[in-house]
């Protein structure tokens, strides 16, 4: 095995090196105007912008931070761009069925257009009408018609009475009662004279009143025809009035719109109506006040002649020309399908098509609509109306109520709109294949998966672009410029959050605020630029505003309450390194990993696992230990130990596998009682072939040995051993590098589980030779000795079982012999 060298200070500190930066500051590099690294995302946003078949919405997918939103809105708003703009939508009053208002679609622009001409159609209706019915032309006419009618009921009436007359029969008038009187010498008879008649001519008055009086019931008869001819006749004037009055100044409007169907055919039963509402016309009192064209003032009681624009795509100055580009932040059912409002009039709940109002797909119709994916699922019966909608490929405004059978109220209806939209959906991974394992409508809806990276490739070229970005943010949020060694320290802050110093960090936000928060530091020191220092000060008090919980544990560690040694040597003790979360920081805090064996059947207790403290995988990492000893020592006999493993003073659950090294070089020193250097940690994966593999948190767990150490007092014999494959994720503090360049400290890389045990131990790990055997002071001839000596141990016990088994068997049989 060749002799295992420590990782060299300058192996840490050339990140940025390749990209030969050649600028002073920020100000010297021009804006970025491009997306840096995602080239996957954006070739598959271009497909489904591009593709106009149904179901291919997209689904963004992609951590938080990583400026999705702002990247996709600057994408589709210049996709949007080479777009028509969208068509206003509007619902107006259905003359024929007014619980279903009609929907009106025009050209983008002319919806308000069309309801300001509306509100000024009635307007002039209201002056025109009233004045056309004040003619004296009008007035001669219609008073023609009722002298005519007059004057035929009066000649029919002296006919009448004429006739009567030649009787002796006189037509008398009480009010409005008519009755014939018999008369002689041109003189009514008294009643005392018509009694004096004779029976003769009593008959002949009531014979020819008889007649008289059927006569007058026939003609007051055609009276009522007459009275009901001349009312058609002046209602024929009235509405010649009217129309002559109305029609051309509705026709105005219907020329203006008359390549709009709908609009015409609705034009036309506003003309119907008015000629049927002229009395509430000439009714009307014209005041001087004006009904304002951009208002929402009533109609005096014509409101139903209101257009109701529920969507308005006018260009506005600070907008892009084109398609629309909507984000719905809340997106309830209402706020996505609309909803017909109602107010309250006498105690009662009432509405009308007025009142109904538009949702985020109304408005994103005919263009894209971007909604946050766990903000819509956590909304009551939003994901299943948005696939309804996209399926029927119509928006059907229903109040959530009726939609799911809870309430049975008669309500408006609005015509359903054609829906032709893109949806964007933003979120997480897992909820993405939630929806496709769960959902089958998803995969069908939702075809285009976006998928943002959060890290891009490390070259010359995007390190340039990278420092590009920096100064584009920098100007955007008016800060002052970065020099080149604090852009530096940006780009290694990135490195830092993925962990890795061949990849460059898309998360954004966090670069925004550690931006934002070390242009703080600078200016408050008064300096013309943000240096390196400002960027680590600032990265610094970020650290320490949430780290009070770890400094209690080092504190309890230098104390002596958490046992930890960084110096000696002890058996089957190892300084493990775990990662602890607290909200936005993560730290690391060194456990003892403590070993015992004793005779057995080759079982490894997790006593972490016992307790239910221990995760799966961190058991799965015990069990892979069982197999490598088993495999590495006990080939040809069996496994004869029985061994525990703990983590010394944990008691929060413990999980994932990169404790595997320690607790076997724990075991190993615990079988052949060889003590292990307190002096280093140790931390690593290993497979049943004893290779160790790469662990996550690296940096934080080298830091936090460091920082122990540093608390106990550093010797220059201190280092942790790491798997060699995490080198490339080496991104330290800088104390921690110059720790290291002044030889206080080290960092080993280890690619074999045997690598690691030379390094603790001090002694050769060795290595099997052509018979196979281990050379005799290594550390893996002292195991393998000391479990064949336990593995005969426990073969001459269980000889002894045995033959005592025998003995009392044996003996029983004598005994049952003696009593038979």
């Amino acid at each position: 095995m060749t002799q295992i060298k420590a990782i060299n200070a300058q192996q840490l500190r050339s990140f940025c090196s390749q990209a030969e930066f050649d600028f002073k500051t920020t100000n010297d590099l021009p804006d970025f105007e491009g997306i840096v690294g995602q080239e996957r995302a954006i070739e598959a946003l271009s497909f489904a912008v591009e593709i106009d078949r149904p179901g291919y919405n997209m689904y963004l997918m992609g951590s938080t931070g990583l400026g999705k939103h702002t990247l996709l809105k600057r994408f589709l708003d210049e996709a949007a761009t080479k777009k028509s703009s969208a068509d206003d939508w509007c619902y107006v009053f259905n003359f024929d069925n007014p619980q279903n208002p009609k929907a009106i679609h025009l050209p983008a622009g002319e919806g308000r257009e069309f309801r300001d001409d509306m509100r000024r159609l009635v307007q002039d209706l209201q002056a025109a009408i009233p004045s056309a019915f004040e003619t004296e032309q009008y007035y001669t006419r219609q008073q023609e018609v009722r002298d005519s009618m007059q004057a035929k009921t009066r000649e029919a009436f002296n006919s009448l009475a004429e006739e009567a007359k030649q009787h002796n029969v006189i037509l008398l008038r009480h009010d409005e009662d008519l009755t014939f009187a018999p008369v002689k010498d041109d003189k009514e008879l008294s009643p005392e004279e018509y009694e004096k008649l004779s029976e003769k001519d009593k008959s002949q008055y009531e014979e020819v009143i008889s007649v008289l009086e059927e006569r007058l019931n026939n003609l007051i008869r055609q009276r009522t025809l007459w009275q009901k001819e001349a009312r058609e006749k002046i209602s024929e004037i009235n509405r010649e009035v009217g129309m002559f009055a109305a029609a051309h100044l509705i026709e105005e409007v219907k020329v203006r719109y008359k390549n709009i169907k709908e609009i015409t055919n609705y034009l036309m039963d506003v003309q119907e109506d008015v000629i049927n509402s002229l009395y509430d016309f000439r009714e009307y009192e014209h005041t001087e006040t004006e009904l304002p064209v951009e208002g929402g003032e009533e109609y005096y009681g014509f409101q139903h002649y209101e257009v109701n624009l529920i969507v308005d795509n006018k260009e506005k100055p600070d907008q892009n020309h084109g398609c629309p580009v909507i984000y719905e932040d809340n997106p309830m059912y209402q706020n996505l399908l609309g909803r017909v409002e109602y107010v309250s009039q006498m105690g009662t709940q009432v509405t009308d098509y007025r009142f109904i109002k538009s949702g985020a797909l109304h408005k994103a119709n005919g263009g894209y609509l971007i909604i946050d994916a766990h903000k819509l699922l956590s909304q009551p019966y939003s994901w299943e109306a948005l696939k309804r909608v996209l399926v029927a490929k119509e928006i059907t405004i229903q109040s959530l109520g009726d939609a799911v059978g809870l309430l049975n109220t008669v309500s408006l209806e609005p015509e359903p709109i054609p829906l032709d939209v893109k949806v964007v959906l933003v979120g997480g991974r897992s909820l993405y294949y939630l929806l496709e394992d769960e959902d089958p409508e998803f995969a069908e809806l939702f075809k285009v998966e976006v998928d943002f990276s959060e890290s891009i490739d490390c070259s010359k070229e995007s390190l340039n672009q990278y420092a590009q970005v920096i100064a584009t943010l920098i100007r955007k949020n008016n800060l002052t410029a970065f020099d080149q060694s604090a852009v530096q320290r940006v780009i290694e802050y990135g490195m830092r959050q993925i962990e890795d110093t061949t990849q460059l960090s898309t998360h954004m936000h966090s670069m925004v605020d550690l931006l934002i928060e070390s242009d703080h530091w600078a200016k408050k020191e008064k300096q013309a630029v943000v240096r390196r220092a400002d960027v680590q000060l600032a990265i610094d008090k970020q650290i320490y505003r949430a780290d009070r919980s770890r400094d209690r544990i080092y504190d309890e560690i230098k104390k002596g309450i958490i046992m930890i040694d960084v110096s000696g040597e002890k058996i089957a003790t190892v300084n493990g390194l775990f990662v602890i979360e607290t909200g936005r920081i993560e730290f690391s805090q060194p456990a003892r990993i403590t070993a015992t064996v004793r005779i057995g059947d080759g079982d490894i207790i997790d006593i972490e696992r016992e307790v239910d403290l221990g995760g799966a995988i961190h058991s799965k990492g015990v069990l892979i230990l069982s197999s490598y000893l088993g495999a590495h020592y006990a080939t040809g006999k069996p496994l004869s130990l029985a061994a525990s493993l703990v983590f010394e003073q944990s008691y929060g659950n413990v999980d994932g596998d990169s404790a595997t090294v320690g607790e076997l070089c724990a075991l190993v020193s615990a079988i052949s009682k060889i003590p292990v250097k307190q002096s280093f940690a140790i931390t690593g994966s290993a497979d049943q072939h004893g290779n160790v593999q790469a662990i996550g948190g690296i940096n934080e767990k080298i830091e936090g040995f460091f920082d122990v150490c540093k608390l106990k007092g550093l010797t220059g014999e201190q280092g942790v051993i790491i798997p060699a494959s995490n080198v490339a994720h080496l991104i330290l503090r800088d104390d921690v590098v110059d720790a290291i360049e002044n030889k206080q400290f080290s960092i080993y890389p280890v690619n074999i589980v045997d690598e690691a045990i030379s390094l603790l131990t001090g002694l050769p790990a060795g290595e099997r030779n052509a018979e196979g055997e281990f050379p005799e002071e290594s550390v893996n001839y002292k195991v393998e000795q000391r479990l064949l000596e336990m593995a005969e141990l426990k073969h001459e016990d269980q000889h002894k079982d045995e033959h005592e088994h025998e003995n009392a068997c044996h003996e029983e049989s004598k005994e049952s012999k003696k009593d038979k």
